[in-house]
């Protein structure tokens, strides 16, 4: 990636068009986080808590875009253009954590940045993950299967070109649950593709602050990052 090398951050709860979002007590640990693996990417690290205040120049300088949102993100009209020209020009990268698919429900262009829309958890609980890309450098660090125990997304809206990192089984999934449903694609809670000429990795994963901790889910995330650079396939 040739432009400018620094990681900006944006970790941002607003509410909803019909009420709050509720907040992440994950957010400081989770910033913590991502900037040491900025650093150990050779990436400044800058972080955006409201992006009302963000200059849309610190958009086009950033070399990859990490985003931890959820609500009704106040992006300005410029904001949103300069964010999708610089990555569909292979300029800027695209990392989603957690809960941004669950973000921007008022921008359509939203979900070609993300990947797919929040439809809902209707799980909190320890499951299998089958590791779909053993090789892809966001996984390659695990086995076959990983456990984990976090919420469970499920999606509407999957892009068709995504590739799917990791996805829960449904044989651990209560489809009785309220609000569960059962998409023709299954439960995907990590993905990855491209807009454009630029790279976005995905991941549901990480609402709990032990996900910090985890030395797997850190080099979950490091290699996610690595992927969007261009660092690997």
């Amino acid at each position: 990636m040739s432009k400018g090398e620094s990681l900006l951050y944006v970790t941002q709860v607003a509410p909803y068009r019909d009420g709050p979002a509720g907040a992440h007590s994950v957010l400081e640990q989770s910033a913590t986080a991502v900037a040491e693996l900025a650093d150990h990417a050779g990436l400044n690290f800058e972080r955006a808590v409201d992006v009302r205040s963000l200059d849309p120049n610190a958009l086009r300088r950033a070399a990859v875009v990490a985003l931890f949102t959820i609500g009704e993100t106040p992006w300005s009209p410029e904001q949103r253009t300069a964010l999708l020209e610089q990555l569909r020009a292979g300029q800027t990268a695209i990392v989603a954590i957690h809960s941004a698919t669950d973000s921007c429900y008022t921008w359509p262009d939203y979900g070609a940045i993300v990947g797919a829309r929040f439809n809902g958890h209707p799980w909190t609980q320890t499951i299998t993950l089958d590791v779909l890309e053993p090789d892809h450098p966001a996984l390659r660090h695990l086995g076959p299967t990983w456990s984990w125990h976090d919420e469970v997304y499920q999606f509407r809206d999957l892009r068709p070109d995504a590739r799917v990192l990791l996805r829960a089984r449904e044989s651990d999934l209560d489809l009785s649950v309220r609000g569960a449903q059962r998409p023709h694609f299954g439960f995907p809670l990590s993905l990855c593709f491209t807009e454009g000429q630029g790279r976005v990795f995905s991941t549901t994963l990480g609402h709990f602050p032990q996900a910090c901790e985890s030395v797997d889910y850190l080099r979950h995330l490091a290699g996610g990052l690595s992927w969007v650079r261009g660092e690997d396939r």
